[in-house]
């Protein structure tokens, strides 16, 4: 049974950081590229970053840049997002999921999603 199940959400001030984690079993990791999406109260779900389990590359939208880093630990089957400086507009449920590598953040080729954890940052 293929499992991502995310963890480390929570409240935090502005300024903050939280580190999130995404614990993935069922399939082949090396396969696959793990991405991390959010979706804040009344808007579309958006792509945040992701990290090919493969070669260790790395992508991250425009507005988290500098801010967070996406690693991971293969030996767990783990990706971890490390989030700093965190914003209130940074409030959201983040997902991960997991698609074949090269998906980068296009969410149609993701195949499996985990239920998310909730990060809300207070001003």
């Amino acid at each position: 049974e293929v499992q991502l199940v995310e963890s480390g959400g929570g409240l935090v001030q502005a300024g903050g950081s939280l580190r999130l984690s995404c614990a993935a079993s069922g399939f082949t990791f090396d396969d696959y590229a793990i991405g991390w999406f959010r979706q804040a109260p009344g808007k579309e779900r958006e792509g945040v970053s992701c990290i090919s389990s493969s070669d260790g590359s790395t992508y991250y939208a425009d507005s988290v840049k500098g801010r967070f880093t996406i690693s991971s630990d293969n030996a767990k089957n783990t990706v971890y997002l490390q989030m700093n400086s965190l914003k209130p507009g940074d409030t959201a449920v983040y997902y991960c999921g997991a698609a074949p590598d090269g998906a980068l953040l296009d969410q149609g080729l993701y195949d499996y999603w985990g239920p998310g954890t909730q990060v809300t940052v207070s001003s």
